[in-house]
């Protein structure tokens, strides 16, 4: 085959050929940017040219044990090839045949990672400047480096090859495979960043509809929205020419620093060197990288001299850390700074990581004379050009390269992500690939089913094929699941003629169809509990399995799945299944020893579990003896009286309940859980005797704990790989998923506060209303919306639980009392990860690695809690135990005080079910995340209020519109009021006292309570205020440098002294309690003075002292007690 290709006059040149004239090439990739038409299309060999590589090597290296593919995670794979890209980091070798062909899609080190002089593994094939960097950077011997050109179509190994730009860094390309056949077509991107311009690249185009793409989802998350490229350069160069102009002015002289890689941001470096007519200081390293690149000394814009530039290029961590959130690093700043001897110093860090979902989309951080500038200047896709790129292609599936466990492709991280292109990629193409798979195996078993025994066994007992065989399957047992059967697997090695490559590749490729198979194959085994029923159930002939076949075959044009056979599942006597069996072939009896007999045998603890109990079913299996079915009917009878009974146990429920019990268990079919979400969703149903102590059911926290959305609890699925059974785990809906959780979206005139509520009037309010409503305002951006929703939710507790509305309002806010009050938890994140670690059995370590890649305390202990099975439900959280048990952990203080808090925050969090934890920890931790502030809850206490008070009025649903004015009204006097008395134990109970009538007039001042202070507006100078003011008189006081303070004096004589925030200093300033109590006048009971604190030195006549004086006072706690005598010739005024 190669020396026809020589005598094509299509001669491969020698891998040392191109190593010897790559320093010739160009500084761009020109030189591969020809056209088809324009250059004959390369055909390659890729194990001819790893042969020639190692035999032109000096010293000539040893080969390399040859690996398998099977090992290399599914991203970095190109199916039915046996290219591999951006991996030569290799697994373990084995005896399959070998992979030399590997792709290289750019020059950064997490992609090129195991490259160095000694690489010999095979052949590298990348772009032309990424050839060079590869040699001359990393030592690559040149003769296992093949650069190809870009825009122009190569044939390796049969499959053709075309390389595009990847608008990333210099170099970096992405990679369009199309197979041998040409049948199917894959892209790998690489890192990219989608632009206009790859709409009309004409390779591209002929790529719409592949099967799948390789996709760079760096940035996969919608709240990665960054601008351009083309606004972030902007965006640097206005600030360097403002600050240039400034300095002028000033005479002051400022550094720039730019942060940037080894290779990439280059395009920000140029634009600087020519919008702003300066050159750019590199480091030596830095230059030779642009040597290579074409960007060095020669093209006038880079220099090594430091003092022909005020431009400098320093390394990515030197301004600071950029993950997981930015930490400026002033003081190497400041170093840098000094040692050049410049005034001030500007720093610019471009990387989507910095990006900050703000008004503003450029953060700045400032730190007296230097200055970091976040630019949003990324190299990679952001979220919404990830989508665009993925519409414009319209490919079978999306394979994830970045951010989730490649070596998973079929965990929930994966299907997280690729569920953000849902509705993008071709899933028509997918489902009728599928469909068609069930014909395709009905054919092949038909066949199969014809051929003669005698050669199956003949061809099975060939010596040579039968070592090659039993070695792949080995092999292929330990690569694939384990729901593959054995079978199966000898399909895919005689389809694939024994290559691993292409059998593993197809195997992924039609992963769903061949579980289908496995499915089906299951249920034909157990052919002999199958019988025919007719309308009066009537026992028929057992049906066998091939009658499905022709089912198949006769729909088969019309895609029409075969008709549904009316089945039941009966006890067969072993007479009977003796019989069944031999009348048929046990080929598959003895490929599969561990498949388990059929029939009455002792029964299990997990039988126990899986029970289905259908009471409608009159039928009796074939042969079915009469002491037989006596026992088994018995069986039966005894455990569903043991399921009643634990049900009866799990609700707290009596005697009375056992009908009812019975009933919607028989209705469940025997599923406990299911059972007990029916129990729950329908509490008008239940009967009055079994109502708890509290009035009512125990609540809908007694059931079990449901399986997460994904439905991918790992005991169910590996129970169903083992069986190889198809069945849905989460089959039944929770019914306490639908009660409760979205009704608190629903529009303010629609919501009904009891009905939709998920508790009874007089019983206290469950905390998972709250959460639920949490949870949907954590998803919400509008604040309109998430004030709607705090208002249904508020609705709820005042109609049915008044007392808890109270404790729920702090519990909105993140507080446990007013601020004045100074309690807090004192709970730091070591205590939540102890009590987090005991309540749900996990290892600190685990909880660091899911911390570390969540970023949130509150979603570990939410994927904890979702994996943890109980086996008795405990207790439902409720709003005020939640709240009591926060206060109770704040007074806490003395020897033991850490493991009585530790006891009080896992007896919560063993309570908790569905989302309760994640917002408990997040209470817990001060942060719990959902956007909604005070001046978010009260509002929304206010106009649920109104809202309830119309309802009750008009006893009937009330149109916002009638009643707009009154909710404006009071949500805005009750903000009003709160800044003048903050005390929500106040203001709370006196809205609901008041109603509608609540006024800011209804509540006063009260000493003793700080009033929040007003704060002062920005200005730019004296014209601002005088043009406020324009005509009007006003006066002016001087600015004195001191504390402001809320001083008040108590009924009781006593004075309190609040600072600005509200924080009580009291103790701080005793000598102004002095002061205050010496000249006030007689005849005033009470007042409140708002003032600023200066310090003055009466023994020097009476000078004013800095503010410094007294913020370096102790705070008069219990260790720093601050007393007059201790104040040495300082006073207060």
């Amino acid at each position: 085959m190669f020396s026809k290709i020589r005598q094509e006059n299509r001669k491969i040149p020698k891998p040392s050929h191109f190593g010897a004239t790559s320093s010739s090439f160009m500084a761009t990739d020109s030189t591969g940017a020809t056209t088809a038409d324009n250059a004959e299309t390369l055909n390659l060999n890729s194990t001819e040219l790893y042969s020639s590589a190692v035999s032109s090597s000096v010293p000539t290296p040893s080969l390399k044990p040859p690996f398998s593919p099977l090992s290399i995670p599914q991203s970095n794979r190109i199916p039915k090839t046996n290219f591999i890209v951006d991996l030569f980091r290799l697994p373990a070798s084995s005896s399959d045949p070998s992979c030399v062909a590997f792709f290289l899609s750019h020059f950064h080190s997490d992609h090129y990672s195991g490259l160095s002089s000694s690489w010999s593994r095979g052949i590298i094939f990348c772009s032309h400047i990424t050839a060079r960097l590869v040699e001359q950077i990393l030592q690559v011997p040149s003769q296992f480096v093949f650069p190809l050109p870009t825009n122009q179509k190569v044939i390796i190994d049969g499959s053709e090859v075309v390389l595009i730009d990847a608008n990333h860094c210099p170099g970096a390309v992405q990679f369009l495979f199309k197979t041998k056949d040409g049948s199917e077509r894959y892209i790998h991107t690489g890192d990219f960043r989608f632009c206009d311009s790859m709409r009309l690249d004409p390779f591209l185009s002929g790529f719409v509809g592949c099967d799948g793409v390789f996709l760079d989802t760096t940035y996969c998350n919608p709240k990665f929205v960054f601008p351009s490229q083309e606004e972030s350069v902007d965006y640097v160069i206005n600030v360097i020419d403002k600050i240039d102009q400034e300095s002028k002015e000033t005479e002051k002289k400022v550094l720039f620093l730019v942060a940037t890689y080894v290779v990439g941001k280059e395009k920000i470096l140029i634009e600087i060197a020519k919008r702003c007519k300066r050159k750019i200081f590199v480091e030596a390293r830095k230059m030779s990288i642009l040597n290579v690149l074409g960007f060095g000394g020669e093209s006038g814009m880079f220099t090594e001299d430091k003092k022909e530039s005020d431009v400098h290029v320093v390394g990515w961590n030197v301004l600071g850390e950029t993950w997981p959130y930015f930490r400026p690093n002033f003081v190497k700043m400041n170093e840098i700074m000094v040692e050049k001897g410049y005034d001030k110093v500007v720093g610019f860090v471009p990387t989507g990581w910095t990006y900050e979902v703000k008004r503003n989309k450029f953060a700045v951080k400032v730190k007296d004379s230097m200055e970091i500038h976040l630019v949003p200047y990324s190299e990679h896709s952001n979220y919404d050009e990830l989508r665009e790129y993925i519409k414009l292609l319209k490919p079978k599936r999306v394979v994830p390269t970045v951010g989730v466990d490649v070596e998973k492709m079929d965990s929930r991280e994966v299907y997280k992500m690729q569920k953000h292109f849902s509705g993008l990629v071709d899933e028509m193409a997918n489902k009728k690939e599928f469909l068609l798979g069930f014909y395709r195996q009905s054919d092949k078993k038909s066949e199969k089913d014809g051929m003669d025994v005698r050669e199956e066994k003949k061809a099975s007992e060939d010596g040579s094929d039968s070592s090659v065989t039993e070695r792949l399957l080995i092999e292929l047992r330990d690569s694939l699941p384990a729901w593959v059967s054995e079978e199966q697997m000898l399909d895919l090695i005689k389809k694939h003629a024994g290559n691993p490559v292409d059998i593993v590749s197809n195997f992924y490729e039609c992963e769903a169809e061949l579980y289908k198979q496995s499915s089906l194959a299951t249920s034909s085994s157990l052919e002999n509990q199958a019988v025919l029923v007719d309308e009066d159930g009537t026992d028929l002939q057992p049906v066998p399995a091939k009658s499905t076949s022709s089912d198949c075959q006769a729909s088969q044009k019309g895609f029409a799945l075969p008709s549904k056979v009316g089945l039941t599942k009966g006890i067969v006597s072993p007479g009977k299944r003796s019989k069944s069996i031999g009348n048929k072939s046990n080929k598959k009896a003895k490929k599969n020893p561990k498949s388990k007999p059929v029939g009455p045998g002792q029964s299990t603890i997990t039988k126990f579990f899986d029970k289905v109990l259908d009471s409608g079913s009159n039928s009796v299996g074939v042969g079915l003896e009469t002491d037989e079915y006596n026992t088994d009917e018995k069986m039966v009878n005894n455990d569903a009286k043991e399921v009643t009974d634990q049900f009866i146990d799990i609700v707290h429920g009596s005697e009375s309940l056992r009908d009812y019990a019975a009933s919607i268990i028989d209705e469940a079919k025997g599923d406990i859980n299911r059972a007990l979400d029916i129990y729950y969703s329908k509490p008008s149903e239940i009967p009055g005797e079994h109502l708890s102590e509290r009035g009512g059911p125990s609540s809908k926290s007694n059931q079990f704990p449901q399986c997460p959305e994904a439905c991918s609890s790992q005991e169910n699925k590996k129970a169903s790989e083992n069986s190889g059974r198809a069945f849905n785990i989460c089959e039944q809906t929770s019914a306490e998923a639908t009660v409760d959780n979205d009704y608190v979206s629903l529009p303010p005139e629609k919501y009904k506060p009891k009905e939709h509520a998920c508790w009874k009037d007089g019983q206290p309010a469950p905390y998972i209303h709250l959460v639920r409503t949490f949870a949907s305002v954590e998803g919400e951006k509008g604040k309109i919306k998430a004030m709607s929703m705090l208002c249904n939710m508020f609705r709820s507790l005042l109609a049915l639980s008044p007392e808890d509305v109270l404790p729920a309002v702090y519990l909105c806010t993140n507080k446990i009392a007013a601020d004045h009050e100074n309690i807090e938890l004192n709970i730091g994140g070591s205590l939540i990860s102890a009590a987090l670690e005991e309540a749900c059995g996990i290892s600190r370590s685990t909880m660091r690695e899911m911390y570390n890649r969540l970023g949130d305390l509150g979603d570990v202990a939410q994927l904890c809690r979702q994996t943890q099975k109980l086996l008795i439900p405990p207790p439902p959280l409720l709003v005020r135990d939640v709240f009591s048990t926060l206060q109770k952990i704040s007074v806490q203080s003395g020897t033991g005080s850490t493991r009585q808090k530790k006891n009080l925050i896992v007896k919560l969090m063993c309570s908790c079910r569905e989302k309760e934890i994640k917002f408990l920890v997040r209470t817990l931790a001060r942060n719990l995340r959902i956007g909604a502030m005070l001046r978010t809850v009260l509002p929304a206490l206010g106009r649920a209020i109104v809202m309830n008070s119309f309802w009750n009025c008009y006893n009937k649903e009330p149109s916002e519109n009638c009643f707009k004015e009154k909710l404006e009204g009071v949500s805005a006097a009750v903000v009003e009021a709160y800044n003048i008395l903050p005390s929500l134990d106040v203001v709370v109970p006196s809205l609901m006292e008041k109603d509608i009538e609540f006024s800011t007039s209804t509540l006063s001042m009260i000493p003793g309570i700080p009033i929040k202070p007003m704060l002062a507006k920005i200005a730019n100078g004296v014209q601002d205020f005088i043009k406020l003011f324009q005509d009007k008189a006003f006066t002016c006081e001087y600015k004195y440098d001191g504390q402001r303070a809320q001083i008040h004096l108590l009924l009781d004589g006593t004075v309190r002294i609040f600072s600005r925030n509200g924080d009580e200093t009291t103790s701080k300033f005793p000598d102004l309690v002095d002061v205050i109590k010496q000249f006030a006048c007689p005849t005033a009971d009470t007042f409140m003075l708002d003032a600023e604190v200066v310090a003055t030195d009466r023994k020097n006549g009476n000078k004013l002292m800095s503010f410094q004086e007294l913020s370096t006072r102790e705070r008069g706690s219990k260790d720093a007690l601050v007393t007059t005598k201790s104040i040495k010739h300082l006073h207060t005024c």
